[in-house]
């Protein structure tokens, strides 16, 4: 699977260890999941085209880059794609912000949309879907498959811990998608639940559980 992408730098993994441990709170949590996809999305932008401009220094007039006036959305999967959002944004403070809300049903462990809002000019943009886990992969199946009708540039997935099983398949369903991770686990459980995983991210962001 050559479009996936296990991001493994050490402060990633440093900060990912805490963020799993049961007794984290949900400020702290918040926190971590902020500052990793901040420093995930160092690695998924490394291919952002630049382009050559001329600037005048203090010193003397020299050339230097900067990006290619490429537009970039971010499209969190709700809700605990929310809290990877921020950190993408103090990075991309010009990157617009679309939605999706899906659930997973209990009993099928599929997605069910329940809202859908993109920017006006999502066809003009690369997007980056965003949700801290990828289990069944069902969820960021569907959801790229409804960016996909809009007909954006390119589109990548990151999310921070994995499930081989939704790894596997979310790859095969999109294939031309990038996919970023920060850690590619064990199995799923009977409950559709990463193993060892951290838990239902949503929950131990927002404090609902």
């Amino acid at each position: 699977m050559s479009n996936i992408t296990i991001t493994n730098h050490p402060l990633i993994q440093h900060k990912l260890s805490i963020l799993r441990d049961k007794d984290t709170p949900s400020k702290d949590f918040r926190e971590l999941v902020e500052e990793i996809a901040m420093l995930m999305c160092y690695e998924a932008t490394r291919d952002l085209p630049l382009e050559e401009i001329e600037i005048e220094t203090p010193v003397a007039v020299a050339k230097a880059k900067h990006l290619a006036g490429k537009k970039l959305a971010v499209v969190p999967i709700l809700r605990a794609g929310l809290g990877m959002v921020d950190g993408i944004l103090a990075l991309i403070p010009s990157a617009r912000v679309g939605h999706i809300g899906l659930y997973r049903d209990p009993e099928t462990l599929q997605p069910v949309e329940y809202y859908c809002k993109f920017p006006a000019d999502i066809a003009e943009r690369d997007v980056i879907v965003v949700d801290p886990m990828c289990a069944t992969g069902g969820s960021a199946i569907d959801a790229i498959s409804m960016i996909k009708k809009r007909g954006p540039k390119h589109i990548k997935f990151m999310c921070t811990i994995a499930a081989p099983e939704g790894l596997k398949a979310l790859s095969e369903a999109h294939p031309d998608v990038d996919i970023f991770c920060a850690a590619l686990d064990e199995r799923l459980n009977d409950h559709g639940y990463i193993v060892p995983g951290l838990g239902d991210a949503g929950d131990r962001i927002f404090g609902t559980k």
